[in-house]
């Protein structure tokens, strides 16, 4: 009797914890997983957890290894001797590494040394500042030197006024040594000042150690080429995009096979996100965006030979396979996560198609929590479409009752909507607090062919608007769902549509939320600092008179032109230090709003830019995003 009644007690003690939903508090103690690599004997997976503190309003790290089989990890102090270091030439003669570098004057004291107490910044052309910080003279560049401590190291880029690795977000992965350890491959655009701002020109460069002399290995392509990795047999290999100011083209993967450039993925209607080639140089794995999903696929590599060119998907599920770590045995490591999990370490043995956890950094956290659903739905559009819509239910859903609804925005534009697994705009979090999310993979994202995702440039307010209230209906005839209480919520795009929405809703939604969207074109045009962004999806500049295409995103596609007919209270989120949606697009709002006698907040960040990183900060911002969402829905 007793032994029962302890089963009891349990089993209810294990039911209790599975009703604890997720709280803000709770996604930001949630460790970070980010895999460094595998260790050089293969038998080990070596990783980082970052771990926020709130308190502290900072984030500390440690470092692991656990075996590629699974099993218990150990805690290391160091990295440095498990892994193989890519900086090293592979002769073990050099090394490669980055450093900033003052070239040009930029400050008042750099032009009248007698004034070094002055604070102006001189630009003579764009460039002037770029996602979060100024140019202040300064630029990345690779060096190398002799493999020992007291070398000393020589600039391959002199006195060029460009970077590498790419500012903001490049590293170490922007530069390679060739196999033979004779040239430095790195990836820079060679623009400066206006001309750097308008193109996304950038270039694989090739650097010999013996002559010095540097070359350009893809100077007849005008767009993106970056991410550089040599095959197993010595073939140069990188991504590609074709058209020059179109960040958002598709990505290929092209290798340089004794000269001629193999184009493996043109046939294919999708976008590369990451690649990695197999041991044995035949084939090439990559991840990519696939219905709502991040799959892995490969593209076999026929060199010499005359068999086609093939591209197969290798996993399906409702997951998001993030970061191709590397191989162990028949298995390749990676990232993965759903937007119930935030991402963890999986292997994948690739003959018997068999997944196996490695790291479970959070599985005590989700194990106490009761967590949400997530369905996929197909809406057919307006113009005869299927579009895949993702439908998030709140923990322990109960399809008696009505909820509260969401449409979310992605922003982007051109960014997918997945199973991804976001620290801010969280759908577990929000459905954990009662909200139905309803998120749409509208026009413009990758995953679902290249036309579909091209669709959006150009037509921001056009179709892509169309598809969000083709969703949002087709959900609220459900009859869980409370049609007077729907809200609409996004950040960057996304908060341009919910500015945009905002004045065509037709009473449809009670509230919104903006956070760092456009809501001038024209002053956006005048500020944003990657100025071939606004020129590629806004159709050109607003001084074009005679440009059709701009002069309706300057006009039909202005959510500054139907503030008139906003009726709806708006919260409005925007970042000091965001250059991409500069500041003045949310004061624009806010003020706006005011002045009509709008129900209204501004949420104004200093220090962030487009992102909100700072623990303490991502707290308020959770609070105030569901104070918001309770006053007003």
């Amino acid at each position: 009797m007793k032994k029962i009644l302890l089963t009891t007690l349990t089993m209810m003690s294990l039911n209790a914890m599975a009703q604890n939903v997720m709280t803000p508090e709770t996604l930001w103690k949630l460790g970070r997983v980010s895999a460094v690599g595998i260790s050089k004997d293969t038998k080990n997976v070596v990783y980082k957890v970052t771990t926020p503190s709130i308190e502290e309003n900072k984030s500390s790290s440690k470092f692991y290894i656990v075996p590629v089989t699974g099993g218990n990890p150990t805690e290391v102090k160091e990295t440095k001797d498990l892994l193989k270091d890519k900086n090293i030439s592979p002769d073990g003669k050099y090394i490669v590494y980055s450093e900033e570098v003052k070239i040009s004057n930029v400050h008042g004291k750099d032009f009248y040394p007698n004034l070094e107490k002055s604070e102006v910044q001189i630009y003579d052309g764009l460039d002037y500042r770029h996602w979060d910080t100024w140019n202040e003279g300064k630029y990345n560049h690779v060096h190398y030197k002799e493999n020992r401590e007291d070398a000393v190291g020589t600039d391959i880029m002199g006195n060029e006024q460009f970077d590498s690795p790419q500012k903001p977000f490049g590293g170490d992965e922007d530069y390679i040594w060739s196999p033979d350890s004779k040239q430095i491959i790195y990836v820079s655009k060679k623009k400066s000042g206006t001309q750097y701002a308008v193109s996304t020109n950038t270039n694989i460069f090739e650097y010999s150690l013996e002559t010095g002399l540097t070359t350009n290995r893809t100077e007849e392509n005008l767009g993106y080429d970056m991410a550089p990795q040599f095959s197993p047999a010595g073939h140069l290999t990188w991504l590609q995009m074709k058209r020059d100011g179109y960040e958002a083209d598709k990505n290929d993967i092209i290798v340089d096979y004794n000269g001629a450039k193999m184009n493996l993925t043109a046939a294919w209607d999708g976008t590369v996100d990451s690649y990695l080639w197999s041991k044995d140089g035949k084939k090439i794995y990559f991840a990519a965006a696939v219905d709502g999903t991040k799959q892995l696929f490969e593209v076999n590599f026929p060199g010499r030979t005359r068999i086609a060119v093939q591209v197969q998907q290798l996993t399906k599920g409702d997951f998001d396979i993030n970061d191709l770590v590397g191989f162990a045995g028949n298995s390749i490591i990676v990232t993965r996560g759903d937007m119930n999990h935030a991402s963890e370490i999986y292997s994948l043995d690739l003959k018997k198609n068999t997944w196996k956890q490695i790291t479970n950094v959070n599985k005590e956290t989700y194990d106490s929590l009761a967590l949400s659903k997530t369905e996929k739905r197909y809406v057919t559009t307006t113009d005869g479409k299927k579009m895949l819509v993702w439908v998030i239910l709140p923990p322990n859903f109960d399809a008696t009752k009505k909820y509260p609804t969401l449409l979310y925005c992605q922003g982007g534009p051109q960014s997918a909507l997945t199973q991804f697994y976001s620290f801010r705009w969280n759908f577990q979090l929000m459905a954990a607090n009662g909200y139905i999310v309803v998120a749409p993979n509208r026009r413009g994202m990758p995953g679902h062919g290249v036309e579909w995702n091209e669709q959006i440039s150009k037509d921001w307010g056009g179709q892509v608007m169309d598809d969000y209230l083709s969703a949002i209906d087709d959900v609220a005839k459900e009859s869980y769902v409370d049609k007077d209480r729907l809200g609409c919520v996004g950040a960057s795009y996304g908060g341009y549509s919910a500015f945009y929405l905002a004045g065509i809703h037709n009473n449809r939604f009670k509230t919104f939320i903006a956070h760092d969207g456009v809501f001038n074109t024209q002053s956006m045009f005048g500020t944003t600092e990657e100025v071939f962004f606004s020129n590629w999806d806004f159709g050109g500049a607003y001084w074009e008179k005679d440009n059709i295409a701009a002069q309706k995103t300057y006009t039909t596609f202005n959510p500054i032109n139907l503030v008139d007919k906003w009726n709806s209270p708006i919260l409005i989120i925007q970042g000091g230090k965001d250059f991409r949606v500069p500041i003045g697009q949310g004061q624009e709002a806010f003020q706006a709003a005011q002045l009509r006698g709008i129900k209204s907040r501004f949420l104004y960040f200093p220090e962030e830019n487009h992102w909100v990183l700072k623990p303490q900060n991502a707290q308020v911002w959770q609070k105030e995003f569901f104070k918001w969402l309770k006053e007003t829905l």
